[in-house]
């Protein structure tokens, strides 16, 4: 058995990691953060100026408008979605890895699945809908051995 990539992924987040063998390590070979988030948090930082919604209001007490959290819009995840599997195909194609595993958030998941070209479908070798994406170092090669382990 070859090379293996185990993608991570949320509508957020996507973590790409090689394997070489079941039970080596990962090693992180990529990290994909969505476009409309990293849009959203440069907007945010920093800006205190007196922009609508923040800063004084007419009580003269100095505070903070948060605008509300709003989902990501299926568009949005489309979008990073299809950044992702491009990704993953190129690798395929390339011959960069020999298998797929996919564990990712249900929506995400489909939605990857969909967009892969039809050789790197072929080369899923596992698909399981978590979400592991907050998840670092040895808690996150745990969980992703006994997320992969669960299946069989």
């Amino acid at each position: 058995m070859g090379t293996t990539y185990i993608l991570i992924a949320d509508a957020h987040r996507a973590r790409c990691f090689e394997r070489l063998t079941p039970g080596h390590a990962l090693v992180e070979l990529a990290d994909f953060i969505s476009p409309h988030i990293r849009l959203d948090r440069q907007s945010n930082v920093g800006d205190l100026s007196g922009a609508a919604g923040k800063g004084h209001g007419r009580t003269g007490h100095a505070g903070t408008q948060f605008e509300p959290h709003t989902e990501d819009t299926d568009q949005d995840r489309a979008q990073f979605a299809r950044q992702v599997a491009h990704y993953l195909s190129a690798a395929v194609t390339e011959k960069r890895c020999e298998s797929l595993a996919l564990i990712a958030t249900s929506p995400m998941l489909g939605e990857l699945k969909s967009l892969l070209s039809p050789i790197a479908a072929r080369a899923i070798q596992h698909t399981v809908a978590k979400d592991l994406t907050h998840f670092v170092g040895p808690d996150l090669a745990e969980r992703v051995s006994h997320a992969l382990e669960a299946i069989h």
